[in-house]
């Protein structure tokens, strides 16, 4: 009994030993190599973020490039059309804006699109207080130098001889962004009677929700079919309703604006989704200054 006693507590001095031994090799490595899988690790992690955010930028241009060469209908429409120009360049911010005018030669009422273009729209001097606000509330110097740009420019459709959409699209380049965010207006316009339509003129009264759900179900099948929309997700109600005037009229389709970031991150998808007029039957508004009858 002694015997195994003994050899007990001589075997359990030997472990105590060589675990020590073990830490002491461990402890006494060479420092310089003990950090080479971490360092190349973080010089993995540095890489893969740096491409990542290489290829998100040039995502975002792709996405910028293909609003901007939309095609569009302002050579059909020459003969109604006026297009002006607004460029403001000062030292720390530049503006320049172009919109249309309709010619008033042809109908004295379009005088109400262009009074409402240059009055509310077109609105240089909010536009500037708006950036010498954002400047004021910078700390860094760097930033405050930073050079602020506001560019407009606009797309236009002509449904019938009757109807007019126009969709503006607003490039603001903020103080220490690396990338524009993108902002859209959309106005339609009966051009006989001279007055600005909303969505109560198109659709049914409290068909708001039914009209998210079907933008929702197209946003949902171009993420299912694996295009651009990879990270894009369904808007909300809240987002739906701020933004339920903002649809550009076609004969076939109406077509949604959203800002960056409602629908899709800045880096992918669409600014815009689009739903054939064959899945609003049940919503649109039986009335004869309906363009969508």
């Amino acid at each position: 009994m002694k015997y195994y006693l003994t050899l007990i507590i001589i075997l359990f001095f030997l472990s105590c030993k060589n675990e020590k031994r073990e830490n002491t090799i461990q402890t006494n490595q060479d420092p310089q190599e003990q950090p080479i899988d971490t360092l190349e690790k973080s010089i993995d992690t540095f890489k893969n973020a740096k491409d990542l955010e290489e290829n998100k930028a040039i995502s975002i241009e792709i996405k910028q490039k293909n609003l901007i060469d939309k095609k569009d209908e302002k050579l059909e429409l020459k003969d109604l059309i006026i297009e002006k120009r607004f460029i403001k360049q000062k030292e720390d911010y530049t503006i320049h804006f172009i919109y249309p005018q309709l010619n008033e030669s042809i109908n004295r009422k379009f005088e109400n699109f262009n009074n409402y273009i240059n009055k509310y729209y077109v609105n240089i001097a909010g536009t500037e207080a708006e950036i010498l606000k954002n400047k004021a509330l910078c700390d860094s110097i760097a930033l405050i130098e930073f050079k602020e740009s506001r560019f407009i420019d606009y797309k236009i459709y002509n449904v019938n001889d009757n109807f007019i959409s126009v969709v503006f699209y607003k490039e603001n380049y903020y103080s220490g962004t690396l990338h524009p965010s993108y902002s859209f207006n959309c106005m339609n316009f009966d051009l006989n009677r001279g007055v600005f339509m909303t969505y109560e003129d198109f659709f049914l009264q409290g068909s708001e929700e039914e009209l998210t759900s079907l933008i929702n179900e197209e946003i949902n099948l171009k993420i299912n079919k694996g295009e651009l929309y990879y990270d894009c997700w369904e808007i909300s109600q809240d987002d739906f309703f701020n933004n339920k005037n903002n649809l550009v009229i076609n004969e076939t389709y109406i077509e949604y604006y959203f800002d960056d970031c409602i629908m899709c991150p800045s880096y992918t998808g669409s600014y815009s989704v689009k739903i054939p007029l064959t899945k609003l039957l049940s919503v649109i508004k039986k009335h004869h200054t309906n363009p969508l009858i």
